[in-house]
């Protein structure tokens, strides 16, 4: 190779090849000090922008997850609040057991079920989260919407006519099939809640006599265990023995109700329990899809940064080799 004082091929490869190995090393330094292979676009576009729409699809599983969590709230709120509202239901029967017994005032053991009734109706309406309660309702309000609660449940992105298209799943709470109380008073008689509502248990000794003539039981022959407002309820202060026996046997069948009621918010608990292990999961595996594509191995990283700074150092070496052999032609002249 000739030597030359206008171009020396020498140094221009060298630092040809020391400008190579600083880009190397600053790649291999990015995806240290952010821990990514793949960190923008530039890297590669591709695996970027599957990483890119997997992370926003994980943020809206999270949200899922979220809305799993206080549909599950509400639902256990339910649970606990139609739980104890029957073991109030057990305390009440006991009660009117008693008061058939001759010999007991019935006037004391009606201020207990007063107190009983009273206390049906603070559970009821205590059973709110969030600001709704499906255990006291208003089937007037528009919230209402026919007792279906729709809580979300999923999000799934799939292939559509115009690409990606995205899916909200939901799973729908049947609350018109489980409330206690109904606060609309135009409601039908039969519609105003697994307590609220009318009642009539004519026992077969009663067959064929007029309501008013077995005691308390009003006029058309029903019988209400706890209302909304406290009026029409049952009352053994004055009741005889046939209708307090139609009260046990009321309080019976709403017990028999109140019990299929806590299976079905049991069974819809359960059913979200799953769903949010499930979505928990789901979000898991998408972390590590995601750091399969754009996650730095960090080992080989640290292993190529070792043998990149060797380069570096021997790659100034040479260029300070390199650029010293112009210096030499000098010695020529002397």
């Amino acid at each position: 190779m000739t030597n030359s004082i206008n171009t020396n091929y020498a140094a221009q490869t060298a630092l040809q090849s020391l400008n190579n190995i600083n880009k190397n090393m600053l790649t291999t330094q990015n995806r240290i000090s952010t821990g990514l292979r793949v960190a923008t676009a530039q890297d590669s576009a591709a695996y970027w922008s599957m990483a890119t729409s997997m992370r926003a699809d994980n943020k809206s599983l999270s949200a899922v997850n979220d809305a799993l969590g206080i549909g599950a709230a509400m639902i256990d709120v339910a649970y606990t609040g139609m739980n104890a509202a029957i073991d109030v239901v057990k305390e009440m029967g006991s009660l009117l057991v008693a008061a058939r017994q001759p010999g007991v005032n019935r006037a004391d053991v009606q201020t207990e079920i007063k107190e009983l009734q009273n206390q049906l109706r603070t559970i009821a309406s205590s059973a709110s989260i969030a600001g709704q309660n499906w255990l006291s309702v208003d089937t007037a309000a528009a919230s209402y919407n026919g007792g279906v609660q729709s809580i979300v449940s999923s999000f799934a992105r799939g292939a559509g006519a115009n690409g990606s298209e995205v899916t909200v799943g939901t799973m729908t709470v049947d609350v018109a099939s489980f409330f206690l109380l109904n606060s609309d008073s135009t409601a039908a008689a039969d519609a105003l809640g697994i307590l609220g509502s009318a009642r009539l248990t004519i026992a077969a000794a009663d067959a064929g006599t007029p309501p008013a003539a077995r005691g308390s039981i009003d006029a058309a022959g029903t019988i209400t265990l706890v209302s909304f407002d406290g009026t029409g309820e049952i009352d053994v202060a004055t009741a005889d023995d046939d209708a307090i026996e139609d009260y046990i046997q009321a309080v019976d069948a709403a017990l028999t109700e109140m019990t299929g009621a806590a299976t079905i918010v049991g069974a819809t608990k359960k059913r979200i329990d799953i769903q949010k292990d499930f979505v928990g999961s789901l979000m898991q595996a998408l972390d590590r899809g995601i750091s399969t594509l754009v996650d730095a191995d960090m080992n080989a990283e640290s292993t190529r940064l070792q043998a990149l700074q060797v380069q570096q150092q021997l790659g100034i070496q040479a260029l300070s080799i390199a650029n010293s052999s112009s210096q030499n032609i000098l010695a020529l002249f002397r």
